[in-house]
């Protein structure tokens, strides 16, 4: 009987990036090459990744009962393919037995659901925003949660400002979403844009979702929808806070993660950055140069002269994009206000 392997993880409490390691390993090296070419999602990439790295050993009967579960799989996904879910259940039953059957069609529909309106993460997004218009805040809120939040922020910097308040209170008080009344809202969407892939999963949105959108949007954007968030909803425009970080978030950073923030950042685009901001944001950035680049600095934003606040918040967003990598990388912290770090010795 398989209990454990020798890493010490059950079959049953495998995950299934752990188990597509196993079975890579199990492929060899060419073969795993050439599916790992072929996964086109970066995060899962690089969970299967890490998972290969961390399975050391793996016995030879767990190996075999991994193996048993895909080949299961790919039978009962042949199985759909030609006579659909009913006639697969049938065959599997006849074949493993009904609990068996069960566990090998719930398997296969979490690995081979998606998110739905994903064909909207490959559209142009001003013309989604122009298309959107004219549509609830309350459906547009709900495809916006499920895209990609990189191309959900593009979308939202083509609305009209007030649609984009709507949009986003409506993306922060997301709840689950009934499987049944989602079906039937990707049916209408599906009669007015073509082409829409139709599937049923029922969990997006939330303050989580509405500050990974937000991160990602231009500074305009940000502010108009933070601005207004706090007139309408307080509590909930610090929740959205508390998981971001704009610009003027730099006066909270350590000393040392400011000093290589500016290693990444050219002294043009920091000039600009600093025009109309606020003295102590100044002061954190100048107080980390030296006294030749401090004057060099303000001999720029000197004769610099005016400049227009949209160009002074593109900068902005492309330094705070810096920042986030860099916090992403490892390379400095940002420590978020319902954050508490231990200390260790």
């Amino acid at each position: 009987m398989v209990d454990e392997n020798d890493n010490g993880i059950k079959l049953e409490y495998m995950t299934s990036t752990q188990k597509v390691a196993a079975f890579l390993i199990a492929m060899g090296p060419t073969t795993a090459s050439e599916i790992l070419k072929n996964i086109k999602d970066t995060d899962l990439l690089e969970q299967i990744t890490l998972d290969i790295a961390s399975l050391h050993k793996i016995s030879t009967e767990m190996l075999n009962a991994i193996l048993d579960e895909f080949h299961a799989l790919f039978i009962a996904s042949d199985y759909i393919q030609s006579g659909g879910m009913s006639y697969a259940q049938t065959l599997l039953e006849k074949a493993y037995g009904a609990e068996q059957a069960e566990k090998i069609l719930s398997r296969l529909a979490t690995l081979i659901s998606t998110n739905p309106f994903q064909f909207f993460n490959e559209a142009d997004p001003s013309q989604l925003a122009t298309s959107f218009q004219n549509e609830n805040p309350q459906l547009i809120a709900l495809i916006l949660a499920y895209l990609k939040p990189e191309h959900s922020a593009q979308v939202l910097n083509y609305l009209p400002p007030e649609v984009q308040t709507q949009v986003c209170l409506k993306i922060a008080e997301m709840k689950t979403t009934n499987p049944e009344i989602l079906a039937e809202i990707e049916k209408i969407v599906e009669s007015k844009f073509s082409s829409i892939v139709v599937q049923d999963f029922s969990k997006a949105g939330g303050v989580e979702s509405l500050a990974s959108i937000l991160n990602r949007t231009d500074r305009a954007t940000e502010k108009n929808v933070m601005e207004l968030l706090e007139l309408k909803n307080p509590a909930l425009a610090q929740n959205v806070k508390e998981l971001m970080f704009v610009f003027e978030d730099i006066v909270n950073l350590e000393d040392r993660a400011i000093q290589r923030i500016l290693r990444q950042v050219e002294t043009k685009d920091l000039a600009m950055s600093l025009k109309g901001t606020r003295e102590d944001v100044k002061n954190k950035i100048l107080n980390n140069m030296s006294e030749r680049a401090r004057q060099m600095l303000l001999d720029d934003m000197e004769y610099m002269g005016p400049v227009r606040a949209k160009e002074v918040q593109e900068v902005q967003t492309k330094i705070v994009a810096i920042i986030r990598a860099l916090e992403a990388e490892g390379e400095i912290v940002i420590a978020r206000e319902s954050q508490e770090d231990e200390m260790i010795e």
